[in-house]
């Protein structure tokens, strides 16, 4: 989920529980808190703390919430996924080190060291587009080892993938909204979502009609949101920049703002992320 932002840049914590409450009441079993539409790479040890504390305050009795603990440095993680624990979280997400590219044996050092420094659940996040390393399935093989390592957010794309992962033992969620009925087709059980901002009762009913059977159901939904997955992750300014402005466009929040070196969508990009909206019946 998006953090909200006042104009001088501060974390508005009102209004991220605000987004927290919205998804919740819109078709959403949990949330994650401080991932990559959270704008994690910018906030503080201590604003995570307080963006944290404040969601699980809005919506903690009624859903998941996940923080996220993922950097690249290891030591920094562990202090995150130690202080997303003694405030409650549910469950923590683990994306790969990005930038410093390290070796698989790196990656599952890293993995290892943070998932053992609580006992929180811990969803696995794989996203080579931006990390840099893809991890591999020995990786995967060996981390499935770590009790707490549960779960897998996928967004490689390769749905092959999906069905070894499975076949490990890992609950796999698309990291991805326009891959999501691939993902269960291959034994993924659900999604972590950026469109969702806008669409998770849509998406919700997608999913439960694909795991009912009914795949005729799903299909007709899934095609309904293209222009809306289109608008919102085909886009070159895309993730936060594009979940506020249509959290903005539903009127969750007064504005859009987010932290550099994001940008705000600027008026002709909005206008473009109404339309996709709009053609999806979203708006």
């Amino acid at each position: 989920m998006a953090t909200a932002f006042h104009d001088d840049g501060s974390v508005d914590l009102e209004g991220t529980a605000k987004i927290a409450l919205h998804l919740v009441e819109h078709g959403h079993d949990g949330v994650v808190v401080s991932g990559t539409t959270g704008e994690s790479p910018t906030t503080s040890t201590a604003e995570d703390g307080q963006i944290l504390q404040a969601v699980l305050e809005a919506v903690g009795d009624r859903a998941w919430v996940v923080a996220g603990v993922g950097t690249n440095a290891t030591a920094h993680s562990i202090e995150l996924a130690e202080q997303a624990a003694g405030l409650g979280a549910h469950g923590l997400l683990l994306v790969t080190p990005y930038y410093n590219k390290p070796s698989q044996d790196g990656v599952l050092h890293h993995f290892r060291s943070v998932a053992q420094a609580t006992d929180v659940p811990v969803m696995l996040y794989d996203v080579p587009s931006r990390t840099g390393t893809t991890i591999s399935l020995e990786t995967y093989q060996r981390a499935s080892e770590i009790d707490s390592v549960t779960s897998v957010k996928d967004a490689v794309g390769e749905l092959s993938r999906i069905a070894r992962l499975v076949d490990l033992g890992y609950a796999v969620y698309s990291g991805d909204d326009a891959n999501t009925l691939g993902v269960l087709a291959s034994g993924g059980c659900g999604l972590v979502s950026v469109v969702g901002h806008v669409a998770g009762t849509e998406l919700k009913s997608m999913i439960e009609s694909f795991l009912a059977g009914d795949n005729d159901a799903a299909l007709a939904t899934y095609t309904r949101l293209l222009p809306a997955f289109d608008a919102v992750m085909g886009v070159a300014n895309y993730g936060a920049t594009t979940a506020k402005a249509a959290l903005e466009l539903r009127g969750v929040l007064d504005n859009r703002n987010v932290r550099g070196p994001l940008v705000p969508l600027d008026d002709d990009e909005v206008a473009a992320l109404r339309a996709g909206l709009a053609a999806s019946g979203l708006i």
